[in-house]
């Protein structure tokens, strides 16, 4: 099947997107049912994808007001990296499927914006390609293989081309049940690989009738034996800091503390993994309580609106992660697309604190949501 095949054509002209949900319908018109599908799905009956996104509409902002907004300072900081605003891109596979320049194109916008991405593993650009693209903002997502030989040349590849840090993601020693992908097949079109892994020779999917190629793919090769000593194991061989993505629980993020975590991102996986799990943003406290400020942490899933940023960094996030909205940018009109996202929701953010009386992040804490 090709990227081009069963794709919608209206008059796309005919409106121009005002939030994130009206470029996911753009995009929803421009890709295949299959790339669709497969990037806006979640497990099962997509509870927690749904969930995520609900249980932001439930907190209330709680603003202040008569206080001088006149001067907003948006700019932070993730793991000591400058970034211009508390938002990142997160890791996500297989970007040539919403456009030809895939992954490059993100970098590129992620550069204009002043802010982080994180490759994927399963990239369909290697990291030494992104990295010559970047301006030093890149971090890596890893797996770990059941082959620690070919994980370990991932991690060698990431620090050689200068990534800043690495993001291991624990909550995929298998892949959580897509339906969708399942009924359409899903498999990589004619072209594309998971380009990082060809120097291990596991860049191709496996393309199989009534299943889904990528849960094929990761029961064969990743490593399901993993733990917290691989936490420990993954520092020794690297100078990178180790962020911990997947975390849900607070008991989770003292041990990532104890292991030697640098940092954690609160997620379940956009709702891909485990369904029924909650939502992150309804754990987040939790987490960051548990961590006591030893560690910086992160969240992702369901994040929308400049209010939804403003929401997470009052319960305690340093930044946020976006995902799904990337790509639909992407989708739309490659680097620019991208661009007007993270503009959409810089935008969005700026507003929300200006009028939540907000002048500088610090002033985002957690008496802003309604008690």
């Amino acid at each position: 099947m090709s990227i081009e095949s069963e794709i919608l054509n209206p008059d796309l002209e005919k409106f121009s997107p005002v939030n994130l949900f009206d470029f996911e319908e753009r995009a929803r018109c421009q890709i295949s049912k299959m790339a669709y599908d497969y990037y806006a799905a979640g497990a099962n009956d997509e509870i927690t994808l749904k969930e995520n996104r609900a249980a932001f509409d439930r907190i209330t902002i709680y603003p202040r007001m008569l206080r001088d907004v006149s001067n907003r300072q948006l700019a932070t900081s993730a793991l000591g990296h400058p970034i211009s605003m508390p938002l990142m891109i997160a890791p996500m596979a297989f970007q040539r499927m919403a456009h030809p320049e895939g992954e490059m194109a993100t970098m590129k916008a992620a550069n204009q914006a002043g802010t982080i991405m994180v490759l994927s593993t399963l990239a369909t650009s290697s990291i030494e390609e992104v990295a010559e693209a970047s301006n030093g903002n890149l971090w890596f997502q890893l797996y770990v293989y059941k082959d620690k030989g070919v994980t370990t040349s991932l991690v060698q590849r990431a620090e050689a081309a200068g990534c800043k840090a690495l993001v291991l993601t624990v909550d995929s020693p298998i892949l959580g049940s897509r339906e969708r992908d399942v009924r359409n097949g899903f498999h990589l079109p004619d072209g594309l690989s998971a380009k990082n892994l060809a120097p291990a020779g596991i860049e191709v999917l496996p393309g199989r009738i009534g299943e889904s190629g990528l849960a094929a793919y990761i029961a064969s090769l990743y490593d399901q034996a993993l733990t917290w000593k691989d936490v420990e194991w993954l520092r020794s061989i690297t100078n990178l800091p180790v962020l911990v993505k997947g975390v849900l629980r607070a008991d989770d993020s003292i041990l990532a503390i104890k292991h030697g975590a640098s940092g954690i991102i609160v997620s379940n996986h956009g709702g891909r993994q485990l369904d029924t799990a909650p939502a992150t943003i309804s754990v987040l406290s939790r987490v960051v309580e548990a961590t006591e400020g030893n560690i910086e942490v992160f969240v992702d899933g369901g994040i929308r609106r400049g209010t939804d940023i403003l929401k997470a960094l009052a319960l305690g996030a340093k930044a946020v992660f976006v995902g799904r909205p990337v790509l639909w940018g992407l989708a739309d009109s490659g680097a620019d697309g991208v661009g007007k996202v993270l503009h959409l929701l810089r935008t969005e953010f700026d507003l929300a604190m200006a009028l939540s009386g907000c002048k500088t992040l610090a002033d985002v804490n957690a008496d802003l949501l309604h008690p």
